[in-house]
């Protein structure tokens, strides 16, 4: 019969699993230079081999196991990969010391420092005295076990979702698929908001301007995000009907709900999150396009709703209208450049407003019949109807890869899982307003996204800045979209289409679980939890040092920079430090050019290429994506213009901007 389970450090018995011994020889003959499948697999079975002349029924230990793997390398002559393996085994004993030390209780997850103090200050269950009280692997169990109950409704055998649990679980662990931060903080607990992001309409009326207010505050205070459109506000200063005062205007209820943000506390500490936009033919858009100059805001994104008939009059140096709100009626015209040269400007010094190309948007609406978008969630990955929410969660591409090859078979199993398991969180979620509730119930909308592309890139030796590189996003994306569709499909014949299938624009074409499927979001949080690239974005550095428990210093440096330099035999401490000081590998002259060339970050590619970047995946995205142009500190608002025109061009659906040190205050910096 052979092994078949092992005994945890943690004294848990699991399922014994040859693949791990087979990753961890991988790794030590990746850091001596060595790349041989043929040896790779005889090593794997000699230590396999060995662990079988044990009796039938031993449960070996897994330090037993890596004992094992220590004795084959050096019986088979290999000391080089043994010493590479013995190097490798200490510095994971001593990470896992300090995973305990800042737990308290042993991990035994893949997550590495940073990702556990993520998990632990976010994701994890505290008890009523702010305890700790579950581990990493807790949370992936607690998550997979709620999400797979979601099947019981459809009369699913026991053995299904059993099974479905352990493959939620598996996919989780392996850190291949990512939820959002509130289905890793929030499955299988009282608090089952499963939801991130959320648009509240407002219409123009008291009433409506207070309740949307209100329903965000029920929203942020359990961790979601709103997006909201003040463009059916009445322009400041216009006479009510009802009463002798006059209007306030949009900007100024703007600030009101930003005020608001700052009394809301959210579940560990989190920054509420806006977006408030605004139509360009609103009367007042001057004032709001100017608002973050004047510091009025600080909890709020902000973009421009811009219109086809706007792009076209930038094009031609033409006027465009204004138009009343309420009526639609013109109330005025402007020359569109002048306002576009002060959007760009404004871009340029704050790094908002950013654009939304609403006219575009609303071409992807599947519910047209509904009304149109209007907006999108804070960070403009979601493309929602009023009330309408998103569940979201990511594919960590950098996980597929495998000898610089991709390994399709294996990302579209987690790619149909993933889709199962979104559509799984519709039916478990609760909400605190119930239009939402009614809304999300009936559109189904989920948004898997993928996070880890730059990694992935990395991997495949294929840098950020090439046709090559965009050929490879747009061949990801492709598949991936397929495999979603199907899977949809799939489900709609299992379970039956989305409430509203009838008044979408696929009744009669094709039936669908879910009204819409795809998003990309920025997963920044997330992306320091599983080690990785976020979003779709080039990686801002490439190491820093972060100090953990007081005085432990721990360097953190791109996984697969590292892995590069081994095998090149050029790691060592000190050029991590010197990496991490400047922030790249340009002016560091023991790295080869094509090490150089290949590893470069965000502030080193040029705005184009990161426009073509998102107009590649956004070709098979029927959602939005989240990513932002980078720019150095030098550049021109006229590069800042070139950038706008050319995500329109591309057939992008929204663009942000960012200039180096435009902001005083930055979340992530590096050295200069």
């Amino acid at each position: 019969m052979g092994i078949s389970k092992i005994r945890k450090r943690d004294g848990i018995t699991v399922k014994f699993r040859s693949r791990k011994i087979e990753h961890a020889i991988e790794k030590a003959m990746f850091a001596v230079g060595m790349d041989n499948e043929e040896l790779l697999e005889k090593l794997t079975e000699k230590v396999i081999a060995k662990l079988n002349m044990n009796p039938a029924d031993y449960i070996p230990s897994v330090e037993e196991i890596q004992d094992a793997v220590e004795t084959v390398l050096i019986s088979e002559g290999h000391a080089r990969i043994a010493k590479a393996y013995i190097l490798y085994r200490q510095k994971r004993a001593e990470i896992r010391k300090l995973k305990q030390n800042l737990l308290g209780r042993i991990d035994d997850s893949k997550l590495n420092v940073n990702g556990l103090l993520i998990a632990k200050s976010r994701y994890l269950l505290k008890d009523k005295e702010g305890n700790i009280i579950e581990t990493p692997k807790g949370m992936f169990r607690r998550v997979a076990k709620a999400v797979a109950k979601a099947e019981i409704p459809y009369n699913k055998p026991k053995e299904f979702i059993e099974q479905l649990e352990e493959e939620f679980f598996e996919s989780l662990t392996s850190l291949e698929l990512v939820p959002s931060g509130r289905i890793l903080a929030n499955a299988g607990t009282k608090n089952s908001m499963l939801y991130s992001s959320f648009v509240i309409p407002i219409e123009d009326n008291m009433k409506s301007i207070f309740r949307a207010l209100y329903d965000k505050a029920l929203i942020q205070r359990l961790g979601g995000g709103t997006g909201f459109s003040f463009s059916r506000l009445r322009p400041k200063g216009r006479r009510l009907t009802s009463t002798t005062s006059i209007a306030s205007g949009p900007i100024a209820f703007i600030k009101l709900f930003d005020h608001a943000s700052d009394l809301t506390l959210q579940v560990g500490n989190r920054k509420s999150a806006n977006m408030g936009s605004l139509c360009i033919e609103h009367p007042d858009i001057i004032e709001f396009v100017t608002m973050k100059e004047r510091k009025e805001v600080s909890n709020f994104n902000i973009s421009v709703e811009i219109t086809d008939e706007f792009m076209d009059a930038v094009k031609n140096q033409a006027n465009y209208k204004l138009r009343d709100p309420q009526t639609g009626e013109v109330v005025d015209e402007m020359d569109a450049n002048n306002i576009f040269h002060l959007l760009v400007t404004m871009a340029w010094k704050t790094g908002d407003p950013g654009v939304l190309f609403i006219d575009r948007i609303n071409e992807s609406n599947p519910l047209p019949s509904l009304g149109k978008i209007e907006t999108t969630d804070p960070c403009g990955d979601q493309l929602l109807l009023p009330y309408d929410a998103g569940s979201l969660a990511a594919l960590n591409l950098s996980r597929f890869v495998r000898n610089k090859k991709i390994k399709w078979k294996h990302l579209e199993g987690i790619t149909k899982l993933a889709v199962r398991f979104l559509d799984n969180v519709v039916d478990i979620s609760k909400f605190p307003v119930k239009k939402n509730e009614e809304m999300v119930k009936n559109t189904r909308r989920i948004g898997l996204g993928v996070l880890g592309f730059a990694d992935m890139l990395y991997k495949l030796g294929i840098p950020y800045d090439t046709e090559k590189a965009i050929e490879t996003a747009e061949k990801v994306m492709k598949f991936i979209s397929s495999v979603v569709l199907e899977t949809s499909k799939e489900l709609a014949e299992e379970k039956s289409v989305f409430p509203l299938w009838q008044q979408s624009i696929y009744n009669g074409k094709i039936k669908l679980r879910n009204c819409s499927l795809l998003a990309i979001a920025p997963s920044g949080s997330r992306s320091i939890l599983v080690d990785t690239s976020p979003g779709i974005e080039p990686n801002f550095a490439l190491g820093y040092v972060r100090k953990v428990m007081g005085s432990i210093e721990i360097l953190q440096v791109n996984k697969v920079l590292e892995t590069v330099l081994k095998e090149l035999g050029l790691y060592s401490e000190d050029l991590i430090r010197e990496i991490i000081a400047k922030g790249s590998l340009q002016h560091i002259k023991e790295i080869p050019e094509s090490v150089k060339k290949l590893f470069v970050t965000a502030h080193e590619i040029g705005p184009e290429w990161h426009i073509k970047m998102q107009a590649a995946f956004q070709k098979y995205v029927d959602n939005a994506i989240s990513k932002t142009i980078n720019f150095p500190k030098s550049a021109a608002i006229e590069d800042i213009k070139k950038t706008f025109l050319l995500a329109y061009e591309l057939g992008c659906r929204g663009v942000t901007v960012y200039r180096h040190g435009s902001l005083q205050e930055e979340v992530i910096s590096f050295g200069s």
